[in-house]
């Protein structure tokens, strides 16, 4: 069901943006995807943050989540045959709503970086591919007890991507991060709290109520220091626009692989993928 932000005018079919005060929440909905990014919600994922970067210091701190059982699942597999058949990614003949779009679902990560305001992720289920790299291009995470996290971009025969490939490392270390990327494994919230890449882990009904506290805690110091804060925090990391075309670059050679056309079609099957190496 689309939604419309009453301030703005703005209508959006697969996300819903509330103002409380000097807080902003982005729910992803999608729910009976697990609010997998589609082409659309890519789309209106950076139309919001272009909105609400032009609403500082109105709007402080932003909070994302998702609707429903997940956080986001990624980049909506169950498009890719399409895309596949029409001959790729930038096929212009692609629709909005089939095509994920892969440079709009990864410049996601830089821009989230980009806009003034912290952004706080409560991640209230399953975080995935792209979804993990929505999480991880917060600020901060808080997770629900239900929440997952997966690196799940091997299983789909493909390197991370939306920033992963940088940022997973720069939190939890090389190690961990070559777990994740080499084994395509779900991890539950506690062994990410202890990994630190989540800040809390919190019971599911009480995820939102302590991402808002936090969130009103942040807004309630000077924002014009707490944007300088962020962009001071963020200097010190890599470049994230060279890690998105790097990344980009690395997938290019398995698109279309047969093996990235098995992993796509065993998933949507749901049997056990074989593998050839071609």
């Amino acid at each position: 069901m689309a939604t419309t932000d009453t301030k703005s005018g703005t209508e959006f079919q697969h996300i819903a943006l509330e103002r409380r005060g000097n807080v902003a929440v982005i729910t992803l909905q999608r729910p009976d995807r697990l609010n997998a990014i589609n082409r659309q919600m890519g789309l209106e994922l950076h139309e919001v943050l272009n909105q609400l970067a032009g609403e500082f210091p109105e709007i402080r701190v932003v909070v994302i989540t998702g609707a429903g059982r997940g956080f986001c699942s990624g980049a909506d597999v169950g498009d890719m045959p399409k895309r596949m058949a029409k001959g790729g990614d930038n096929d212009p003949s692609l629709s909005a709503e089939t095509d994920p779009g892969p440079s709009i679902t990864m410049r996601l990560a830089p821009h989230l970086r980009e806009i003034p305001q912290p952004l706080i992720a409560a991640v209230n289920g399953v975080a995935a591919g792209a979804g993990l790299g929505i999480a991880l291009s917060c600020d901060i995470r808080l997770a629900s007890e239900a929440a997952r996290f997966t690196s799940v971009f091997v299983k789909r025969s493909l390197v991370p991507d939306a920033g992963v490939s940088e940022i997973l490392g720069a939190l939890a270390g090389p190690g961990i991060a070559a777990e994740m990327a080499y084994t395509g494994r779900v991890y539950d919230a506690q062994w990410a709290l202890a990994k630190g890449l989540v800040n809390e882990v919190f019971p599911a009904d009480e995820l939102m109520s302590q991402a808002e506290s936090l969130a009103q805690e942040i807004a309630a110091n000077p924002p014009l220091a707490v944007k300088a804060t962020k962009a001071l925090l963020n200097s010190h990391h890599p470049d994230l626009d060279r890690v998105i075309e790097t990344e980009h670059r690395a997938n290019d050679p398995l698109r279309g692989t047969a093996d990235q056309t098995e992993a796509v079609q065993a998933f949507l099957e749901k049997r056990t993928p074989k593998f050839t190496g071609s």
